[in-house]
C-alpha cells in the first residue's frame, strides 16, 4: 500500500536537510510517541551519507494487546541514504519481528519553496505478508492483508508528517533539546 504525505517547514532548504539528516536524536524529544532515535552506523561518502537509526516507540501497549504486541516491537530499524546534491533520503525499515513478513521502503524529497520554506515530500510503500503469522487464519491472510496495511499506513503517516512538524519546532527552538 502506498503512504503519501506532504508537509512545509518554515525554515530555509539546506537547514532543514540538515537537521532531518544530522539531529533526528535531537529533534526525537519534540515527537509524541516517539521515546528515543539512537545513530547506530554512520558513513560519510563523496555528496552521500548512510545512517543507520534505532527508532523507539513511546505509549503503552493496550492489555487487549498484550499478548499481540510485544515491547521489542516498539522499536524499529531505520536504514537510510541521503543524497546531498538532490536533498533526497531513501529509507528502508525493518522490524524486529516478523520482519520477513514486512517491507516499508521509500523516499523523502526536500525542495525550497522560497528562501523560508521547505516542502518534505514522502512517498513510500508498506507491504505485509500475514501468512503464517499467528492468530491469522491462513485462508484469510491474503484478503485481509489490504485492510491491515490500509490500517497501520492511517497510523503511521500522522507520525510521519509530525516528525516534520516536530523539526519545524526544533528550529525554531534554535535547534535546543525539547524540554520533558
Amino acid at each position: 500500500m502506498e503512504i503519501n504525505a506532504v508537509s512545509t517547514i518554515n525554515h530555509p532548504l539546506d537547514r532543514v536537510y540538515l537537521a532531518y539528516r544530522d539531529e533526528l536524536p535531537r529533534i526525537a524529544t519534540y515527537v509524541n510517541n516517539i521515546k528515543g532515535i539512537k545513530v547506530l552506523a554512520r558513513e560519510e561518502l563523496s555528496g552521500k551519507v548512510k545512517l543507520h537509526n534505532e527508532w523507539t516507540g513511546r505509549g503503552e501497549i493496550p492489555k487487549v494487546a498484550q499478548g499481540l504486541v510485544k515491547p521489542e516491537m516498539l522499536s524499529w530499524d531505520d536504514y537510510a541514504e541521503w543524497s546531498d546534491a538532490e536533498h533526497i533520503v531513501r529509507w528502508n525499515l525493518k522490524i524486529r519481528v516478523f520482519s520477513d513478513k514486512f517491507r516499508c521502503t521509500g523516499t523523502n524529497r526536500l525542495s525550497a519553496e522560497g528562501p523560508n520554506r521547505t516542502r518534505v515530500h514522502l512517498v513510500g510503500q508498506l507491504d505485509l505478508d500475514l501468512r503464517e503469522i499467528p492468530g491469522v487464519p491462513r485462508f484469510l491472510a491474503s484478503s485481509i492483508a489490504p485492510q491491515v496495511e490500509k490500517f497501520i499506513v492511517a497510523l503511521v503517516k500522522p507520525n510521519l508528517e509530525e516528525v516534520n512538524v516536530a523539526i519545524g519546532r526544533y528550529l525554531d527552538s534554535g535547534g535546543k533539546l525539547a524540554q520533558a
